[in-house]
């Protein structure tokens, strides 16, 4: 299959021109049904020629290409209807039919607050021009309205998202205007998704009620169904948590498929290259270090501990607190006596197979570097970030 896609150097089509290139090598193998022979790139620099062999040849078109921020009104109609057309007649040209999609936007509803939107007015001449395309031709047409797109994406244009991410992550100032302003939002990864959905002819379709999608099996347009609904304030409180966390080890909550999962994400890619490290503070004696690394709101926290060759830590017991001890590098001995019933039992540990070895309440324990020579490096594991306030720690020994 050959797959033209106009539009590919902005947001979208990069991310989709990455990710296509990953099933044609076969880096991405969740799409057994998708072979790909070339992957056509047409965008500004691209010549007439360019579009008149891929025309000729594609199997698949995605239309991407647009204009969204342009310094004269008129340019809307120009950039998103003018080369629509220009496509489509290129395609008729060579009586190509192949099946192509058009990526329009919520706007072209020309509801509510989009009702005098002159973007949203040139989307919706071209989803007409598309419509009547393929009333002509017979050639199958998929027209997305998409919502506001979250994607990595210049500052200051025509996403709050990205200019939020780009202020926060480089200590710039910002401003949010109403934070219960809300957004439907859609992440480039499920969008990538959806258009892989769409080549393997398993895309959702939908109609719209006013501006809200309903997914409708023969509605006339077709979506990606994966958005999520969040105010402006929501998204800047997160942000400003990520922007802390190198300092608190907190990570906020990130369930699978969440929204602050993605935007922790996106986040990441606005930090300047100085930023992508950030200092631990080392808990360092005689005995070795100690290092906190991660926090969470949920699950507690994330450690590395250090023992100098023939050195022994911890030598406590907690009511309710469990660790787990994995052993990463070097050699040593792992204690444990129940307090009450003064059972014990031992574990040899090595980094050469590593395993985790549970921390029980109401049991004292302690880890023994049995080395001479070496560290005895150990990850540990906590039900609770620590609290000196309240340690629920009490010192005997093994």
């Amino acid at each position: 299959m050959n797959i033209l896609v106009t539009g590919s150097k902005g947001m979208v089509g990069t991310a989709l021109v990455n990710n296509l290139k990953n099933i044609r090598d076969d880096k991405n193998k969740t799409r057994p049904n998708i072979t790909i022979d070339e992957i056509y790139e047409y965008d500004l620099e691209s010549s007439e020629l360019d579009l008149e062999k891929y025309c000729q040849n594609a199997d698949f078109v995605f239309n991407l290409a647009g204009v969204n921020r342009p310094e004269n009104e008129e340019d809307f109609m120009k950039g998103n209807f003018g080369f629509a057309s220009k496509l489509l007649d290129t395609l008729k040209k060579y009586n190509n039919k192949a099946p192509i999609m058009l990526s329009s936007s919520i706007q072209a509803t020309l509801a509510g607050r989009f009702s005098d939107s002159e973007y949203g007015k040139s989307k919706k001449a071209g989803e007409d021009l598309f419509f009547q395309y393929q009333e002509e031709t017979g050639a199958p047409v998929y027209i997305y309205r998409f919502p506001n797109l979250m994607g990595h994406s210049r500052p200051n244009y025509n996403s709050a998202i990205s200019t939020f991410c780009w202020a926060v992550a480089n200590d710039k100032e910002y401003h949010v205007n109403d934070r219960s302003t809300e957004l439907e939002v859609l992440y480039i990864e499920d969008l990538i998704e959806g258009m892989f959905d769409l080549i393997e002819g398993k895309e959702k379709h939908c109609d719209f009620d006013g501006v809200n999608t309903v997914l409708k099996a023969d509605g006339k347009f077709c979506c990606v169904p994966v958005t999520h609904h969040v105010t402006l304030g929501e998204i800047v409180d997160l942000l400003e948590e990520f922007k802390s966390q190198p300092k608190t080890l907190m990570m906020p909550k990130m369930p699978e498929g969440s929204f602050a999962k993605k935007l922790f994400s996106l986040y990441l890619t606005y930090l300047s290259t100085d930023k992508f490290k950030y200092q631990m503070k080392m808990n360092v004696d005689d005995r070795g270090s100690f290092t906190e690394l991660i926090h969470t709101g949920d699950c507690g926290q994330v450690s590395i501990n250090i023992s100098k060759p023939g050195i022994t830590k911890g030598q406590h017991w907690h009511n309710s607190k469990w660790e787990q001890f994995i052993v990463v590098h070097g050699h040593g001995l792992i204690q444990e006596r129940n307090i009450n019933t003064s059972e014990m039992v031992e574990f040899e540990v090595s980094g050469d197979k590593i395993e985790a070895i549970y921390m029980i309440p109401g049991w004292t324990h302690n880890i023994i570097n049995l080395s001479e020579t070496e560290d005895l490096v150990t990850v540990m594991t906590c039900n609770e970030i620590f609290d000196p306030e309240n340690p629920d720690t009490f010192f005997e020994p093994v």
